[in-house]
């Protein structure tokens, strides 16, 4: 509770039946010290009324854009900047459209629209509603443009379909907050930080490529807790089946080549992770048009090799970073192969994981890593993938510091 003690939390109630929700999100808010300041869509006071907010809050409650009062107090700008978080719940996909688009016609998203804190938003509305097109584009450009998103959960609906569209319960909406209130200070702000994951797709033919099992979720995870550090995070992602971190500046790639291009492309800079699982070997010329079995003879694939993404920047002369981390994922040798590895390459720490068959470590949510420096080793054992994150962002904090 003592995370959210003394901050202020600016609600926006948007209109649909999870509305009644907000009322125990307040709850929960004031159990926990927080202030917390409610603006109510005109389409929200159909399913609760203003007095129950006002009363919970003891706040007054905003609703009219074109309020001389309201103007002359404070206006809706300096509104949303009083607060440390602003919050919509329910966020209805009018909401999110308009949020998406930058429209502004009422004192909801006008609100939105001028605040320069960050934004939680929890989703509700039909499964038919969630799953368009529309929103679907709508949700990825608020999480490129930073927004925090809580839910939806799957459920029955008020209008009896059953699916994603529930809004999240206001337990997980605290959470959240606390989680986004209770952020690391901010000791990586202006710097730059770029990080490689995923896998690499290295084409045979127009229907077949090389590849590995990386999910790409470590490097996912240094992402988010190098914004939670206040980096500009940039993030070289092979094809992975992840949602885009909040406040991520995103690079999709698909190849090795691709993949050394958009590093190049983005240094210098303070912290380069190279996490991405590469893959060694590309076809020297992949075949024009698929290529057809034929029961006499099996095709010859000529592989070629591919570049070495951390090698190459780790030995960059004007252009390297500050920092340069690598990853050795083995299945023998561990240690060995990672000290090895760190010499080669020429990079200031490499990060060594064990990914035989039966770690779960390829595709799973926890991670046991061991940091080889010319120094040493050290262990870390059985730790969520973004607790190794966070352990390693600080670390390359430190080391930044420590160079600088």
């Amino acid at each position: 509770m003592a995370i959210l003690s003394g901050k202020t939390v600016l609600l926006i109630i948007g209109g649909g039946i999870a509305a009644y929700k907000s009322l125990e999100l307040i709850r929960l808010l004031k159990k926990r010290g927080v202030r917390v300041r409610c603006i109510m869509t005109r389409a929200s006071e159909e399913f609760v009324t203003p007095l129950s907010v006002a009363s919970l809050t003891g706040e007054k409650v905003h609703g009219e854009l074109f309020n001389l009062t309201d103007e002359v107090e404070m206006g809706h700008i300096e509104f949303s900047r009083a607060a440390d978080l602003l919050v919509v719940a329910p966020a209805t996909a009018d909401l999110m459209a308009k949020m998406a688009h930058g429209n502004a016609n009422d004192l909801a998203s006008t609100t939105l629209l001028a605040t320069d804190k960050r934004v939680l938003i929890a989703p509700a509305m039909n499964v038919r509603m969630w799953t368009h097109a529309a929103t679907i584009r709508n949700l990825a450009q608020l999480k490129a443009d930073g927004v925090l998103v809580v839910g939806p959960n799957d459920g029955e609906m008020a209008c009896g379909e059953y699916g994603p569209g529930r809004m999240a319960e206001p337990a997980e909406i605290i959470t959240a907050i606390e989680a986004d209130l209770q952020t690391s200070p901010r000791l990586l702000a202006g710097k730059k930080v770029l990080i490689t994951a995923g896998p690499t797709h290295e084409a045979i033919d127009p229907v077949r490529y090389i590849a590995n099992y990386s999910s790409g979720k470590q490097g996912y995870a240094l992402a988010e807790a190098a914004v939670a550090l206040g980096a500009e995070t940039i993030l070289v992602s092979g094809p992975v089946a992840l949602p885009i971190p909040p406040g991520v500046q995103m690079i999709p790639v698909t190849s090795a080549v691709e993949m050394l291009e958009a590093c190049q492309r983005e240094i210098p800079c303070d912290i380069a992770i190279f996490a991405a699982a590469v893959a060694d070997w590309r076809m020297g010329a992949p075949a024009r048009q698929k290529i057809k079995k034929d029961a006499q003879a099996l095709p010859s694939l000529q592989l070629v090799e591919n570049p070495d993404i951390l090698m190459t920047v780790a030995k960059a002369e004007a252009k390297r970073p500050k920092i340069v981390i690598g990853f050795a994922a083995e299945t023998e040798n561990l240690l060995a192969n990672a000290r090895a590895k760190l010499k080669k390459k020429g990079c200031d720490l490499m990060v060594a994981n064990d990914v035989s068959a039966g770690r779960g470590v390829f595709g799973g949510d926890r991670n046991t890593v061991h940091l080889v420096t010319e120094a040493g080793t050290e262990s870390w054992e059985h730790l969520t993938k973004l607790d190794v994150a966070k352990r390693l962002m600080d670390r390359f904090t430190s080391m930044l510091k420590d160079k600088t």
